[in-house]
């Protein structure tokens, strides 16, 4: 019997301003048609009123409701826009203002105040919903100085995961006391983009117990990080998983760093899911090793297909990936069914030699 549910979607890839990408019934029934049953909602109020889902328990019946008529179900919420913006350094100020509204750009102190509310509403709106998990980014302070040249001062980063601490951690209170876990998408531009980065967080955090990982294999695969490992090392924390494609192919001119080159000239590109180079068969099977429970949710980014094709795609691929985890042993037709005492004749013991040890 599988733990793992989906097939899901992120929809935040697919939103825009004509049917069938216009409003979260039009994109539940065009995702059902495609073979999905559940939906991760970025939260835009285009989709979702976060305000309303975090106060009434009736809104987020009712919203349940309406996906239900399509197959569908949430399977998280996503607040990465507003989460990135908990933590920005100064030199991100003026790009990142546009994941605000309007009346907080140039204002990176109320901006802030007001991204830290949206998440804590996110939190409240995903125990309404039933949710067990929510997707988010950490944000970043030291991203800027990710390559140590001119050398880092003594204690900068540090200092930067300290903060990035102080910020998160009342944070993740309000999601432990909803119940609900948070998780990280680990991803290079974030504090958190590798094991060693989310290390370095959970400690500062004193390991919170709502803080998780959203896994998603694509991101490693550009950082050339051994994602099965990394599977095996942080499996307790991952809440939430993006099955998304990537591929690295370096040549004498771009490597990891992608020499500022557009996505499709890049060594590290994303692609479609099952274009690239992810091994998919290696990260389900370590995930049903683990008995994750989460929903496997195709997020969308691709340099070259196009993405209702991914889309179409993404359903079976994930239905075809997932594994219904079997309930007995493959060996157990060949069981012997000894008792206790063959097996100590098995052993060369005696039956006396066990009762006087006893």
């Amino acid at each position: 019997m599988t733990a793992m549910k989906g097939p899901g979607i992120f929809l935040a890839q697919f939103l825009g301003s004509e049917a069938p990408f216009d409003t979260l019934d039009h994109l539940a029934e065009w995702a059902g048609g495609l073979g999905y049953v559940g939906v991760q909602i970025p939260c835009d109020p285009r989709l979702i009123d976060l305000e309303q889902a975090a106060a009434s328990k009736d809104y987020c019946d009712d919203l349940r409701g309406r996906l239900a008529k399509f197959g569908i179900e949430p399977t998280e919420l996503s607040t990465h826009l507003q989460g990135q913006l908990v933590a920005v350094h100064p030199a991100y100020d003026t790009l990142f203002d546009g994941f605000a509204p309007a009346h907080l750009h140039g204002k990176p102190a109320e901006r802030q105040a007001w991204a830290v509310e949206q998440v804590k509403l996110a939190a409240r709106a995903s125990a309404n919903l039933g949710l067990s998990a929510h997707a988010t980014f950490s944000g970043a302070l030291a991203w800027p100085y990710v390559y140590p040249w001119p050398q880092r001062p003594a204690g900068l980063v540090e200092e930067a995961f300290a903060e990035l601490a102080r910020r998160w951690t009342p944070i993740l209170d309000v999601f432990e006391e909803v119940g609900v876990d948070c998780a990280f998408e680990v991803h290079p531009g974030e504090d958190l983009h590798d094991g060693a980065t989310w290390e370095r967080f959970l400690a500062e955090v004193n390991g919170h117990p709502r803080a998780r990982i959203l896994f998603d294999p694509s991101h490693y695969v550009l950082q050339q990080l051994d994602y099965l490992d990394f599977i095996d090392r942080y499996h307790d924390r991952i809440a939430c998983f993006h099955v998304k494609d990537a591929e690295f192919n370096p040549n004498g001119r771009t490597g990891v760093y992608g020499g500022y080159e557009s996505w499709v000239n890049r060594a590290g590109r994303f692609r479609s899911t099952g274009d690239g180079q992810v091994d998919f068969v290696g990260v389900f099977s370590k995930l049903a090793q683990y008995g994750y429970a989460g929903w496997a949710v195709l997020e969308w980014e691709c340099a070259l297909k196009r993405a209702e094709d991914g889309a179409r795609e993404g359903a079976p691929f994930i239905s075809s990936h997932i594994i219904d985890v079997t309930d007995r042993a493959f060996d157990d037709f060949a069981a012997s069914g000894a008792d206790r005492a063959s097996i100590r004749k098995l052993l060369g013991l005696s039956a006396r030699q066990g009762s006087d040890q006893a």
